[in-house]
């Protein structure tokens, strides 16, 4: 069942309908992408609405893209990691216990 959650974006409250589960979610997205819009609406004075909005998209969607590659790579290094070790404690073993 939706229910709707009033957040706050740049001084504009917004009515989003979502879960009781995605609630603290929503939230926190939404105080994310306000902290980031502020953050570029002070650096572009001169800057429209919709032009900081993009510049706020492209800036999360780098962060979540970044952040996607590092798990990848981190995930990839423990596989190789574990292979190293299982093939140690493999050779340290007896036959009858492998």
């Amino acid at each position: 069942m939706s229910n709707p959650v009033a957040v706050r974006i740049l001084d504009r409250e917004y009515l989003i309908a979502c879960t009781p589960d995605e609630r603290a979610g929503l939230v926190a997205a939404a105080a994310y992408l306000d902290g980031k819009l502020r953050e570029l609406r002070e650096s572009h004075r001169g800057g429209t609405l919709d032009r900081i909005a993009v510049l706020a998209g492209l800036n999360i969607a780098h962060e979540l893209l970044e952040a996607r590659q590092t798990r990848s790579t981190t995930g990839s290094n423990l596989a190789q990691h574990l292979q190293v070790l299982k093939m140690k404690l493999d050779a340290g073993l007896p036959p009858s216990l492998q």
